[in-house]
This record gives structure tokens, C-alpha cells and sequence, in this order.
């Protein structure tokens, strides 16, 4: 008998970290991990002790035997993956260590309280010593982020994240400043007066765009719109989308495109069990969509989805996935690319299943299209049909094979266009902004001047808006990880000064400038009545959309 790692698996590696056996991979020091889609534990290793499943803060790890039908799967593709016999022999890296120093308290302003931000508190107020002070700040009356915000309301096994970020705001020395937006109500500067240093770690809230004629056509919008819409985020609860038509078309073929592809044609009764936002649900009961095609602009070699999530679409009850078997051919350098990958292989072995699966003739039905592109979103007053090109893989002058369109065209007729091609981050207040990434302008985690290496004092990044829209929720630890490790050198170099006013002085600034703060007990108060409001109507909980509301239950 043996565990095993499933769907939910968020890669936080906090299994490798308990494992007496060296038995789950590519652990963080493997340089597998940056890019792998999950991790795997090897059934010839496992001693079956069950201290990954203790460790594991999304419930992603199962026993052999007690795997349900939907993730039995998991049992060969973790076997699969070691199988494989590649696996490194990576010396540890080494673990973060607080440097001998004058400045005590140790202050660390975090501008976020997404993943990215918790990990990095996490790892700050992890060193046992006192005298840590992290301030941690968010425009919202909520926190976590993507995690309330991005996570599909049917995956809540990967929402109990959060119960290992709530640990870290219990720690001595962590403050949350909820309801404060940092550039509003306190500058840039005015955090470097009352702190060592500034980790900004505020996410990619906005997205990328097509650039074709028609895009800002009522009707076409944004995925990232719609997800913060189903998920109830203040600033989306009162968009309205129209899903009376028969089809609707999502440009891109991410794992945000196969959420939302899912929650258009999954039963709108299992919805409401879960923390979907109300008014998203009586949209999609009343909705006449039935079939949701995903253009994916290169092959299926390229696709961006993970296994996993691809994998799940095939158990969804009342919903056929069609795949046409002709894209799934694949040219002689995609063919090697996957022959070396195993995750894309497993992916190609699960679309061809897909596609050679009898279709059941079930009431709705998802569509994975491959070398298809928008060339332009059609309709006068609302968009009435998305023309679609052909393309073709080609080699460009570095060998990668690149997607470039023909002169063969479709018209899919659809009166709902999502675009999901990635999210993007946006300018922060006083920092150097590098457009052509839409990141903060960094070098490995410190802000520096665009186009230089030259650091801007006192001031790091963390997350998407350091890195870009990549990874999965545990992907940012590690990136915090690496933050936190030059903050310390900074330190221990003498490159940080020390900071002007001290914690109470923040407060008092914060007062005068926020009255309507809401701090961690006041959380507590919004996330008790939206338990109380989900107890009620069966449901985990019911969002709270309205900040005033929000605001006014925090202050009791």
C-alpha cells in the first residue's frame, strides 16, 4: 500500500519536507520542480506513514486504496512518472538564515495578502527569534487573494490552503491592515519610513488582450471578468453577462479557461453547495449555453492546461468533451517535445482517449479546438459570431515551433467571446514598471530601475507581479522563499536602512488616513458572518459583496 498524490496538489512541497524516505518528487532543490505540474510520491518508496498527508494543506494525498473513481487514475501516473527513471540527484539548497544585526525589531512591510504574500510572512516569522514585525496590507476588507478570488468555487479542497495562511497570522509579530490601499492611503515612501523593507506582492488583476477588431464588442469580455464575477469580488458584483445563447467561445486553453468552460455546463444544483457567488448562480440556472469551445492557438503539444485539470473535464456528469483526432496530429519536432516530456505526454495520451471515446450524446458538451486563432470578433451592436483561422506550426530561426496562421477560416456563430490569454499585472504607485512583462521591473526579487540591474532601496517583489502569470498557488512559496533569502543578504550587507517611525506611529498615520481599516479580528467577524449566512443555505459560506457591509460587520 501506497499514497498518492492527486488533482488538488498545489505544489506547496510541503510533503518533501516530511518524507523520512526521500520518496516524493522534484522536491524545490530539483530543477524539475520550477516547471512540473504536480508532485508525485513513489509507490516502490513509500513506507506508508502518512506524514504527507498530515503536511499537505490542500488534502491532495490519498491512500492507494481509497482513491475514488475520478482520481484512481493518480495511482498510474504517479508510478508512471518514476518509471520514467530520470530523476535528479539534487543536493539540497540551502535553508534561510537570519543574519547577526543591530536592527531589532526587524520590520517587513507586505503589500498584498495573497498566497505570495502569507508564504513570504511565513517564512519571515518562521526564525525563532523575537523582535520580527511584518505589517501586511490589502485594498480589500478580505484576504487571500486569488485563493477567495481565482479558485474555482467547485475546487474547494484548494481553498483549505488558507488554514495554513490563518496559522501565520497568529504568530507574534504579524499585523493585518485590510481596507488600506498602499499608494491611497499610505505611499511607497511613508511604508519605507516605518519599515526595513517593502515586499510587493500583489498579484496580475488584470489580462492580456487580442488585439483584433471587435474585441470591446458588449458581449466580449475578459475570463479574468467573469471569474471575479462567479467568485463574488466587490469590484464584479455588479457585471452582468449574457449566457442566453447556445454557445459561448473561450479564447485560450489554460487552466483558467478549463474553469470556466466547466462551470458554464456543469449542474448549477452542485454550484449551489459550493461558495459561488449567489447572483452568478441563478445566472448560469437560467442559462441557455450548452456548448463551450476553447481555441487553443497552438497544438496540442503546446497546450497550457495541466493533466489534472484536463484529466477531471473527462468525469463530469451530463457533459460530452469532444476533441477532433486530426489535431491531435503532430509534427515531427512536436512529436519529439512530447516523447521527452512525460507530463505532455500523459496530456496527449489523455485528449486522444478524449477523442476516441464515443460521444453519449449528453446535454452540453466542451469542445478543445488546437491550432485555431481569432481573427475577429463579429456583430454591430453585440457580438454575434468569432472568425477563427487556421494555423500551422512552424520552425522559426531557433528551432521553436511557433504558430502562424493560414488563409483557411471559420465563423463560429457564439454572442459570448472570453478571452483568456493570461493575466497581467499593473503599475504600483512610485515603482518602475516593466511593460513588456507587465511586472515590477526586477532582478530575481529586487525592484530595480527599468532596463538595469540598479536596486531601487529597500523595495522587493514577490508572485505574479514579480514573476509573471505562472505556476500554482504552492509555486509561490518557493518565490517567496527566494525574495525573503535577498532581503537577508541585504541585511546582513548593511544595504537596508533602518526605518524612521515605529509600529504605533504606523498606527496612528493609518488612523487618521483609514479610519475604515479592518484588521484580523475584524476578518474574523466578516468570515463568521459569512459562515453563519452558508450554514443557513447549506452552503460553505455565502460571500459578502458589498465593502460598507463588509466594513460595518468588521467594526461589530
Amino acid at each position: 500500500m501506497a499514497f498518492v498524490i492527486t488533482q488538488p496538489c498545489c505544489n506547496d512541497a510541503s510533503c518533501t519536507e516530511v518524507c523520512p524516505v526521500d520518496c516524493i518528487h522534484p522536491t524545490p532543490d530539483e530543477r524539475a520542480f520550477k516547471t512540473t505540474e504536480m508532485l508525485y510520491i513513489d509507490p516502490e518508496t513509500c513506507i506508508d506513514c502518512g506524514l504527507c498527508v498530515d503536511a499537505c494543506p490542500v488534502n491532495a494525498i490519498f491512500r492507494d486504496d481509497d482513491l475514488s473513481e475520478s482520481m484512481s487514475r493518480y495511482a498510474t501516473i504517479n508510478a508512471d512518472y518514476f518509471a520514467e527513471g530520470d530523476l535528479e540527484d539534487a543536493a539540497p539548497g540551502p535553508s534561510l538564515k537570519f543574519p547577526k544585526t543591530d536592527q531589532d525589531p526587524f520590520r517587513v512591510a507586505i503589500v498584498g495578502s495573497g498566497p505570495s504574500g502569507f508564504y513570504a510572512a511565513r517564512e519571515l516569522l518562521a526564525f525563532k527569534r523575537s523582535g520580527i514585525e511584518v505589517d501586511m496590507f490589502d485594498r480589500l476588507p478580505t484576504p487571500w487573494g486569488l485563493v477567495r478570488a481565482g479558485v474555482a468555487p467547485d475546487h474547494p479542497e484548494t481553498k483549505a490552503v488558507t488554514d495554513l495562511f490563518s496559522e501565520v497570522s497568529r504568530r507574534p509579530g504579524f499585523r493585518l491592515h485590510l481596507n488600506v490601499e498602499v499608494g491611497k492611503h499610505v505611499t511607497h515612501a511613508e511604508l519605507l519610513e516605518h519599515h526595513h523593507a517593502v515586499i510587493y506582492a500583489v498579484g496580475a488583476p488584470s489580462d492580456r488582450h487580442l488585439g483584433i477588431p471587435g474585441e470591446d464588442l458588449p458581449g466580449s469580455f475578459a475570463a479574468t471578468e467573469f471569474v471575479a464575477w462567479y467568485n463574488g469580488h466587490p469590484d464584479y458584483a455588479a457585471r452582468s453577462f449574457d449566457l442566453s445563447g447556445p454557445r459561448a467561445v473561450i479564447v485560450g486553453n489554460g487552466n483558467v479557461a478549463l474553469d470556466v468552460a466547466r462551470l458554464l455546463v456543469v449542474d448549477p444544483d452542485t454550484l449551489a453547495k459550493t461558495d459561488m457567488a449567489g447572483h452568478a448562480v441563478e445566472a448560469l440556472r437560467s442559462s441557455g449555453i450548452h456548448e463551450v469551445v476553447l481555441l487553443g492557438r497552438r497544438g496540442p503539444a503546446q497546450a497550457a492546461f495541466t493533466s489534472p485539470e484536463l484529466i477531471a473535464l473527462g468525469h463530469l456528469p451530463g457533459v460530452d468533451v469532444v476533441v477532433d483526432p486530426a489535431e491531435l496530429e503532430l509534427d515531427e519536432v512536436s512529436a519529439a517535445e512530447v516523447a521527452a516530456n512525460p507530463a505532455k505526454k500523459l496530456k496527449l495520451d489523455v485528449l486522444r482517449e478524449y477523442a476516441d471515446r464515443p460521444l453519449a450524446g449528453h446535454p452540453k458538451r466542451i469542445v478543445l479546438r488546437f491550432l485555431a486563432s481569432p481573427v475577429e470578433v463579429q456583430g454591430t451592436d453585440h457580438v454575434t459570431g468569432l472568425l477563427v483561422a487556421r494555423n500551422e506550426m512552424v520552425a522559426d530561426e531557433s528551432g521553436t515551433m511557433r504558430a502562424r496562421s493560414t488563409d483557411e477560416t471559420e465563423l463560429l456563430e457564439t454572442g459570448l467571446v472570453l478571452r483568456s490569454v493570461g493575466y497581467r499585472g499593473v503599475p504600483v504607485a512610485d515603482l518602475p514598471f516593466d511593460e513588456s512583462r507587465g511586472t515590477i521591473s526586477n532582478v530575481g526579487g529586487r525592484v530595480t530601475e527599468v532596463g538595469t540591474e540598479i536596486p531601487v532601496p529597500g523595495t522587493y517583489t514577490a508572485g505574479w507581479i514579480k514573476r509573471g502569470p505562472s505556476g500554482v498557488i504552492g509555486t509561490n512559496r518557493q518565490c517567496a522563499h527566494d525574495t525573503i533569502a535577498l532581503i537577508l543578504e541585504d541585511l546582513a550587507a548593511d544595504r537596508l536602512n533602518a526605518p524612521k517611525g515605529d509600529r504605533d506611529a504606523l498606527a496612528t498615520l493609518l488612523a487618521e488616513r483609514q479610519p475604515d481599516e479592518v484588521g484580523w479580528d475584524g476578518w474574523k467577524l466578516i468570515d463568521a458572518r459569512e459562515r453563519a449566512l452558508g450554514k443557513a443555505a447549506g452552503r460553505p459560506r455565502v460571500k459578502l459583496l458589498d465593502v460598507t457591509e463588509m466594513v460595518s460587520i468588521a467594526k461589530g
